[in-house]
């Protein structure tokens, strides 16, 4: 069985339209490295502009892709342009039923 991820980017300043088109290259590169299934990822907005993906990664695949050149390159690029928050910092996520804008 995977392992179901839910990651939360916070855009840095004016980098918002780089982060988005970056979450759209995210999961084919992840499925060309074999590391998530084809369960397609969700990718939704937070009100203040946090980008949350969920996908899922295959038995094993979060420990492989930390040594994969082609994910740490990957994880490179998303580090330029936003950072890695908790979802609890997210408003909705104190709603006992935590809705985002729908992206794809």
């Amino acid at each position: 069985m995977g392992i179901v991820a839910v990651i939360a980017y916070r855009p840095k300043p004016g980098r918002e339209d780089e982060l988005l088109a970056l979450t759209r290259e995210h999961h084919p590169i992840l499925r060309e490295q074999g590391l998530v299934t084809d369960r397609p990822p969700i990718v939704t907005r937070a009100g203040d502009g946090t980008i949350v993906e969920v996908f899922e990664w295959i038995a094993g695949g979060p420990e492989r892709a930390h040594s994969n050149p082609a994910v740490l390159q990957l994880w490179q690029r998303y580090s330029a342009v936003c950072d890695y928050v908790p979802l609890a910092t997210l408003a909705e996520s104190a709603s006992l039923f935590a809705g985002f804008e729908a992206l794809n």
